[in-house]
């Protein structure tokens, strides 16, 4: 299996959300599920059901998070080296060169992207076009609404 990149941000976000999931959300359940049991005829115990998909989705998202975790490569943006170039992990400003507008992103990994904080994934259009790129390079990006061009500004490795 391939691995995937992910910030030292992002992994803390994973192995938060895993411990939360098995010492919060999996006894939570296990409860509901005994409380409901404890009501007797369970064919017709919509708590019953309701609880046992609870569980199903819970144990589904520890295994996801604990395969994810399993080939996470994590990346310390602050470590990296890019030598002015745009690599994963980099915090990169960019001008719109229609509009003249300026945007600030940082290129993550797919479980940790966010637009609206600024964090892009790194297999999204946008962050494809940029990689490799310097500063005073043109990106062009194919938008939904034709191809837009942005002028890197800075990368920064915060």
């Amino acid at each position: 299996m391939a691995t995937i990149p992910i910030t030292k941000r992002g992994a803390e976000k994973l192995k938060e959300e895993l411990h939360r999931l098995k010492t919060v959300e999996r006894p939570a359940v296990i409860t509901a599920i005994a409380e409901a049991r404890a009501q007797g005829d369970l064919s017709e115990n919509a708590d019953y059901d309701a609880a046992k998909d609870r569980q199903g989705f819970i144990e589904g998202r520890i295994q996801e998070i604990e395969g994810k975790l399993s080939v996470a490569q994590v990346i310390d943006p602050s470590a990296v080296d890019g030598g002015g170039k745009v690599v994963f992990g980099a915090t990169v400003e960019l001008e719109d060169e229609d509009s003249g507008d300026s945007v600030k992103y940082q290129i993550v990994g797919e479980d940790e992207a966010d637009l609206k904080q600024g964090l892009i994934n790194i297999s999204s259009p946008i962050a494809r076009a940029l990689i490799g790129k310097e500063e005073g390079d043109t990106a062009e990006v194919q938008a939904p609404g034709g191809i837009r061009r942005y002028e890197v500004v800075a990368v920064s490795y915060l």
